[in-house]
């Protein structure tokens, strides 16, 4: 016959192990947060490469008025706003240069001026490839471009590139971890590139 204080033993391991099991499994979990979501259908196509994004440079010009007023240059800033004389902060990102033409001009007309014609121009839009690629560094934003593609245009990993570990880091600081293998096997989704992101290629541990 077993003893009183076995016995007890025994059940209180077999409550624990549930417990113990569940505090495992949560070991294991994928840290999802730093895992590239899926895009959002409105962040793709012609119209998401023609937005305004969070550190482009733009050129706001105001003409037909009395007195020439200067242009005025600016960056958007990580809160997604250029500041204009009067109006003051202006929510810029998001937007193409069109759009953002017709916003700023309804804020001047008629409050401030009878009449306005505005334009919006964008400098030269440009991402950045560093780390494990061949030839790192800027590059030139001319249209819809994905992670792999933005590596290869960068000539292609290292021979001491950590493959499986890629950082996506957008203009306005998010970081997503990203591997490359599973992206090259079709099992993970290639996600877009914009003017202001980096893109780091780890470098491999021996």
């Amino acid at each position: 016959m077993k003893s009183k204080p076995f016995q007890f033993l025994r059940r209180s391991l077999l409550l624990l192990l549930p417990v113990l099991a569940l505090g495992l499994a949560g070991c294991s979990t994928t840290d999802n947060s730093k895992v590239m979501a899926p895009p959002d259908p409105e962040d793709s196509g012609d119209r998401a490469v023609a937005r305004l994004h969070v550190g482009d440079t733009i050129t706001v010009a105001l003409d037909g008025l009395p007195e020439v007023i200067p242009p005025h240059e600016e960056s958007i800033k990580e809160d997604g706003t250029i500041n204009l004389d009067l109006i003051g902060h202006v929510k810029a990102a998001g937007y193409t240069a069109g759009e953002l033409q017709n916003i700023i001009h309804d804020l001047y007309v008629p409050k401030y001026f009878t009449h306005v014609t505005v334009t919006v121009k964008t400098g030269d839009r440009v991402f950045y490839v560093r780390g494990e690629v061949k030839n790192p560094g800027r590059q030139i934003y001319v249209g819809q471009i994905t992670v792999s593609k933005a590596i290869t245009s960068a000539g292609d990993f290292s021979d001491f590139a950590n493959r499986s570990k890629i950082w996506l880091i957008r203009a306005n600081g998010q970081r997503f971890k990203l591997n490359g293998n599973d992206i090259g096997d079709g099992s993970a989704p290639d996600p877009q590139v914009y003017p202001g992101d980096q893109i780091e290629v780890v470098r491999r541990r021996f």
